[in-house]
C-alpha cells in the first residue's frame, strides 16, 4: 500500500491509474435511462447498479404498486439484457423455474426446455408466496450461476441477476424465506412511496408501461464486463478495512441480535463499498462508502430474538454504525 506513514490512509496522486470516467459515464447513462420510468428513486437505482456490477442479487421488500417490476424492466432495457418475470405462487414448482427435460417423439430423445430463470434479469415477484422448496430451488442459480436438472448442469446467461420482491411477512399466505437463501441476496432494498411532487409527475406523464417499451440500450455488454473486472482494483486502506470489520464484529456481540453477519456478508460489504467508490469517481474506498452500503447489505443477514421487521433490522444496523468509530485520517486519491 502507498502512503505517508504507518496506518495512514493517504495515497500519492500517482499511486494508481484507473479510468474512473468509464465508471461515472456508465452510471450517468444507466441512471438517466431508468429515471425515464422510475421517478425520484436515484439512490435505489444506483444500488441496483452496484449489485449488478458485483454480480449479486436483490431482495425488494415493499408494498405492491411502488414500481418494483418497472424498475427491473427499465434496468434490463438500458443495460441490454433479456428480462423474464415469474409470479411466485404456492403451486409453483422448482421445474417451473429451472426448466425440465421433455421427450421428443421425433428424435426419440429427451430435450431440455429451459425455464424463465435463463435470462439476464429475472424478476421473482412475491417470492415469499411460494413454498420453501421452490424458494430453495433458486439457491444454486444464485450462488453458482448454474442449475442442475436430472444430473446435468446448465450455465446461466451472463450477466445474471435475480431481483425478488417480497411482501411483508404479516401478509396473508406468505412463507418466510430460509435464512440461507436470504444470505444469498447481496442487498435488500425498498422502493418506498414517492414524494408528493414525484407522484404528481408520474400522474401527469404517459403510461409507465408505454415509456418502458420505448427505452433503448444505453450501455454495452463489453462496457459492463470491463467495469466488473476493474472493481477489484479499487483500493481500501487498512484503517477502512478495520472500520468495516468492526461493523461486522459488532453484529456478533449479542444483545438483541441472535445471529450476526456471516463472512459472506462481510465480503458483500467489502465489494459493494469498492463498487460505490468507483461509481463515485474514486479509485479508493472512503468510510462513507462502507457506511452507505452497510444497511442494505447487512440488515437482512442478522437474526433477532423477536424476528423483527425490515424496519427494525435496518434500525439495529443503523444504531450499530453510530457505535463504531469512523476513521478520521484524511483520505486522498
Amino acid at each position: 500500500m502507498g502512503g505517508k506513514g504507518p496506518g495512514r490512509a493517504v495515497w500519492p496522486d500517482s499511486w494508481f491509474v484507473m479510468d474512473l470516467k468509464l465508471f461515472t459515464d456508465y452510471k450517468k447513462r444507466v441512471i438517466e435511462g431508468c429515471e425515464k420510468v422510475i421517478v425520484g428513486k436515484r439512490d435505489v437505482i444506483e444500488k441496483v447498479l452496484i449489485c449488478y456490477l458485483c454480480s449479486g442479487h436483490i431482495l425488494l421488500e415493499d408494498v405492491p404498486g411502488t414500481g418494483k417490476t418497472m424498475l427491473l424492466r427499465a434496468f434490463a432495457a438500458v443495460t441490454g439484457g433479456t428480462f423474464k418475470r415469474v409470479q411466485f405462487t404456492p403451486d409453483l414448482l422448482p421445474s417451473d423455474l429451472t426448466g425440465l427435460n421433455i421427450f421428443d417423439q421425433k428424435s426419440g430423445e429427451f430435450e431440455f426446455r429451459p425455464g424463465p430463470i435463463f435470462a439476464n434479469m429475472v424478476l421473482g415477484d412475491e417470492i415469499n408466496r411460494a413454498t420453501p422448496r421452490t424458494q430453495s430451488s433458486l439457491l444454486e442459480a444464485m450462488a453458482e450461476h448454474q442449475v442442475s436438472v436430472d444430473g446435468k448442469t446448465y450455465r446461466m446467461a451472463e450477466p445474471f441477476m435475480i431481483m425478488a420482491t417480497e411482501n411483508p411477512l404479516e401478509s396473508y399466505g406468505t412463507f418466510p424465506l430460509p435464512e440461507a437463501q436470504k444470505d444469498r441476496f447481496l442487498m435488500r432494498l425498498s422502493m418506498g412511496y414517492p414524494s408528493r411532487a414525484d407522484e404528481l409527475t408520474v400522474l401527469r406523464r404517459e403510461d409507465t408501461a408505454v415509456t418502458v417499451e420505448k427505452l433503448t440500450q444505453l450501455v454495452t455488454a463489453e462496457e459492463t464486463a470491463a467495469l466488473k473486472a476493474q472493481i477489484d482494483e479499487v483500493t481500501m486502506a487498512p484503517d477502512v478495512e478495520t472500520y468495516l470489520l468492526d461493523i461486522i464484529e459488532k453484529t456478533r456481540m449479542g444483545g438483541s441480535i441472535r445471529t450476526g453477519v456471516s463472512t459472506r456478508g462481510a465480503i458483500a460489504l467489502y465489494r459493494t463499498a469498492k463498487a460505490r467508490a468507483a461509481l463515485s469517481g474514486r479509485s479508493y474506498v472512503q468510510p462513507e462508502d462502507v457506511k452507505a452500503m452497510a444497511v442494505p447489505v447487512l440488515a437482512h443477514r442478522i437474526q433477532t430474538d423477536n424476528a423483527g421487521s425490515m424496519k427494525e433490522e435496518e434500525t439495529l444496523i443503523a444504531r450499530l454504525l453510530d457505535q463504531v468509530s469512523v476513521p478520521t485520517e484524511d483520505i486522498k486519491a
